[in-house]
Protein backbone atom coordinates (compact mmCIF):
# COMPACT_ATOMS: atom_id res chain seq x y z
CA UNK A 1 0.00 0.00 0.00
CA UNK A 2 1.74 3.42 -1.37
CA UNK A 3 1.39 6.65 0.38
CA UNK A 4 -0.61 9.11 -1.85
CA UNK A 5 1.97 12.09 -2.70
CA UNK A 6 2.31 15.06 -0.96
CA UNK A 7 -0.29 17.88 -2.82
CA UNK A 8 -0.17 21.05 -0.60
CA UNK A 9 2.85 22.63 1.34
CA UNK A 10 2.77 22.10 4.71
CA UNK A 11 4.19 25.22 5.96
CA UNK A 12 2.16 27.51 3.59
CA UNK A 13 -1.09 25.15 2.06
CA UNK A 14 0.29 26.05 -1.81
CA UNK A 15 -0.04 23.06 -4.05
CA UNK A 16 3.77 21.70 -4.71
CA UNK A 17 5.14 20.42 -7.66
CA UNK A 18 7.30 17.33 -7.97
CA UNK A 19 10.82 18.10 -9.47
CA UNK A 20 14.04 18.21 -8.68
CA UNK A 21 15.44 20.88 -6.50
CA UNK A 22 17.94 23.48 -6.95
CA UNK A 23 19.72 22.75 -4.16
CA UNK A 24 21.87 19.54 -5.85
CA UNK A 25 19.50 17.02 -4.85
CA UNK A 26 19.12 14.03 -7.31
CA UNK A 27 15.67 12.68 -6.32
CA UNK A 28 12.16 14.61 -7.42
CA UNK A 29 10.17 16.03 -4.37
CA UNK A 30 7.58 17.76 -3.29
CA UNK A 31 8.32 21.60 -3.93
CA UNK A 32 6.06 23.90 -2.77
CA UNK A 33 5.18 26.38 -5.62
CA UNK A 34 5.40 29.66 -3.54
CA UNK A 35 7.22 29.47 -0.62
CA UNK A 36 10.17 26.96 -2.13
CA UNK A 37 9.96 24.73 0.68
CA UNK A 38 11.08 21.26 -0.20
CA UNK A 39 9.40 18.37 1.24
CA UNK A 40 10.87 15.18 1.92
CA UNK A 41 9.32 11.50 1.76
CA UNK A 42 11.19 9.19 4.18
CA UNK A 43 9.97 5.38 5.37
CA UNK A 44 7.60 4.86 8.05
CA UNK A 45 9.18 2.16 10.93
CA UNK A 46 7.52 -0.09 12.30
CA UNK A 47 8.79 -1.59 15.73
CA UNK A 48 7.31 -4.46 18.05
CA UNK A 49 8.86 -7.47 19.84
CA UNK A 50 9.31 -10.99 20.05
CA UNK A 51 8.26 -12.08 23.25
CA UNK A 52 9.29 -15.39 24.56
CA UNK A 53 8.49 -17.30 28.03
CA UNK A 54 9.39 -20.87 29.16
CA UNK A 55 12.93 -21.73 30.55
CA UNK A 56 14.28 -21.90 26.71
CA UNK A 57 11.89 -19.26 25.29
CA UNK A 58 9.92 -22.88 23.89
CA UNK A 59 6.44 -20.26 23.63
CA UNK A 60 6.07 -16.71 21.70
CA UNK A 61 3.06 -14.42 22.50
CA UNK A 62 1.11 -13.84 19.48
CA UNK A 63 -2.02 -10.68 19.28
CA UNK A 64 -4.77 -11.61 16.97
CA UNK A 65 -5.89 -7.97 14.88
CA UNK A 66 -8.98 -6.73 16.15
CA UNK A 67 -7.99 -3.83 13.24
CA UNK A 68 -7.62 -3.70 9.75
CA UNK A 69 -5.26 -4.54 8.08
CA UNK A 70 -5.49 -7.86 8.34
CA UNK A 71 -8.19 -8.39 11.18
CA UNK A 72 -8.62 -11.63 12.74
CA UNK A 73 -4.64 -12.66 11.97
CA UNK A 74 -1.70 -13.29 14.06
CA UNK A 75 1.40 -10.62 14.68
CA UNK A 76 3.69 -10.18 16.73
CA UNK A 77 3.15 -7.03 19.01
CA UNK A 78 4.23 -4.49 16.85
CA UNK A 79 3.04 -0.65 15.31
CA UNK A 80 4.20 2.52 14.09
CA UNK A 81 7.10 4.17 15.72
CA UNK A 82 6.03 7.25 17.51
CA UNK A 83 7.30 10.98 17.35
CA UNK A 84 9.93 11.31 20.39
CA UNK A 85 10.94 7.94 20.93
CA UNK A 86 13.70 5.46 20.13
CA UNK A 87 12.99 2.34 18.16
CA UNK A 88 12.61 0.35 21.90
CA UNK A 89 10.65 2.72 23.69
CA UNK A 90 8.60 1.97 20.63
CA UNK A 91 8.64 -1.64 20.60
CA UNK A 92 8.23 -1.52 24.40
CA UNK A 93 5.05 0.87 24.39
CA UNK A 94 3.64 -1.39 21.52
CA UNK A 95 4.19 -4.88 22.97
CA UNK A 96 2.01 -3.11 26.38
CA UNK A 97 -0.43 -1.45 24.45
CA UNK A 98 -1.64 -4.54 21.99
CA UNK A 99 -0.99 -7.93 24.50
CA UNK A 100 -0.80 -5.97 27.69
CA UNK A 101 2.58 -7.85 28.52
CA UNK A 102 4.98 -7.74 31.27
CA UNK A 103 8.43 -8.22 29.60
CA UNK A 104 12.57 -7.40 29.75
CA UNK A 105 13.38 -5.94 26.41
CA UNK A 106 16.33 -7.67 24.75
CA UNK A 107 18.19 -6.80 21.76
CA UNK A 108 17.00 -5.70 18.33
CA UNK A 109 16.80 -9.04 16.69
CA UNK A 110 15.40 -8.38 13.42
CA UNK A 111 15.47 -5.49 10.57
CA UNK A 112 13.24 -5.78 7.57
CA UNK A 113 13.80 -3.06 4.62
CA UNK A 114 10.16 -3.26 2.73
CA UNK A 115 11.02 -0.35 0.41
CA UNK A 116 7.79 -1.34 -1.80
CA UNK A 117 5.49 0.51 0.86
CA UNK A 118 8.66 2.47 2.39
CA UNK A 119 8.31 0.90 5.81
CA UNK A 120 11.43 -0.45 8.10
CA UNK A 121 10.31 -3.09 10.29
CA UNK A 122 12.36 -3.99 13.70
CA UNK A 123 11.76 -6.56 16.31
CA UNK A 124 13.31 -6.94 19.37
CA UNK A 125 13.90 -10.02 21.54
CA UNK A 126 11.83 -9.97 24.60
CA UNK A 127 11.86 -12.62 27.57
CA UNK A 128 8.15 -12.03 29.16
CA UNK A 129 8.27 -12.03 32.84
CA UNK A 130 4.36 -13.41 33.42
CA UNK A 131 1.84 -15.53 30.85
CA UNK A 132 -0.72 -13.15 32.15
CA UNK A 133 -1.78 -10.73 29.30
CA UNK A 134 -4.37 -7.72 29.24
CA UNK A 135 -4.94 -7.11 25.49
CA UNK A 136 -5.60 -3.63 24.43
CA UNK A 137 -8.19 -2.36 21.97
CA UNK A 138 -6.21 -3.55 18.80
CA UNK A 139 -5.60 -7.16 19.62
CA UNK A 140 -9.08 -9.35 20.22
CA UNK A 141 -6.64 -12.05 22.02
CA UNK A 142 -3.18 -12.61 22.97
CA UNK A 143 -2.13 -16.39 23.48
CA UNK A 144 1.33 -18.50 23.93
CA UNK A 145 2.53 -20.53 20.69
CA UNK A 146 4.77 -23.50 20.37
CA UNK A 147 6.58 -23.21 17.13
CA UNK A 148 4.61 -26.49 16.21
CA UNK A 149 1.48 -24.47 16.89
CA UNK A 150 2.14 -21.30 15.27
CA UNK A 151 -1.06 -21.29 13.07
CA UNK A 152 1.10 -20.33 10.23
CA UNK A 153 -1.27 -19.43 7.34
CA UNK A 154 -3.23 -17.15 9.56
CA UNK A 155 0.11 -14.62 10.18
CA UNK A 156 -0.68 -11.22 9.25
CA UNK A 157 2.32 -10.07 7.76
CA UNK A 158 5.40 -11.35 6.09
CA UNK A 159 7.70 -9.90 8.08
CA UNK A 160 6.35 -11.27 11.12
CA UNK A 161 6.56 -15.19 9.44
CA UNK A 162 10.26 -14.15 8.67
CA UNK A 163 10.68 -12.72 12.23
CA UNK A 164 9.43 -16.23 13.71
CA UNK A 165 10.77 -18.47 10.93
CA UNK A 166 14.57 -16.41 12.44
CA UNK A 167 13.50 -17.24 16.02
CA UNK A 168 12.89 -20.61 15.90
CA UNK A 169 16.00 -21.44 13.75
CA UNK A 170 18.35 -19.55 16.09
CA UNK A 171 15.98 -21.12 19.16
CA UNK A 172 17.04 -24.67 17.75
CA UNK A 173 20.73 -23.74 17.49
CA UNK A 174 20.94 -22.09 20.71
CA UNK A 175 22.95 -18.87 18.99
CA UNK A 176 20.64 -15.58 18.47
CA UNK A 177 22.22 -13.32 15.42
CA UNK A 178 21.09 -9.94 14.17
CA UNK A 179 18.61 -10.75 10.57
CA UNK A 180 19.03 -8.07 8.30
CA UNK A 181 16.76 -8.85 5.48
CA UNK A 182 14.86 -7.11 2.62
CA UNK A 183 11.43 -7.90 1.27
CA UNK A 184 10.73 -7.60 -2.46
Amino acid sequence: MQRSPIQHCRQCGSPVAYRIPDDGDTKPRAVCTACHTIHYENPLNVVGTVPVWGASGEYVLLCKRNIEPRFGKWTLPAGFMELNETTAQGAARETVEEAGAQFELGELFTLMNVARVGQVHMYYRARLLSDQFNPGVETIEARLFTEADVPWDEIAFRTVKETLEHYFADRRTGHFSFHAIDIA
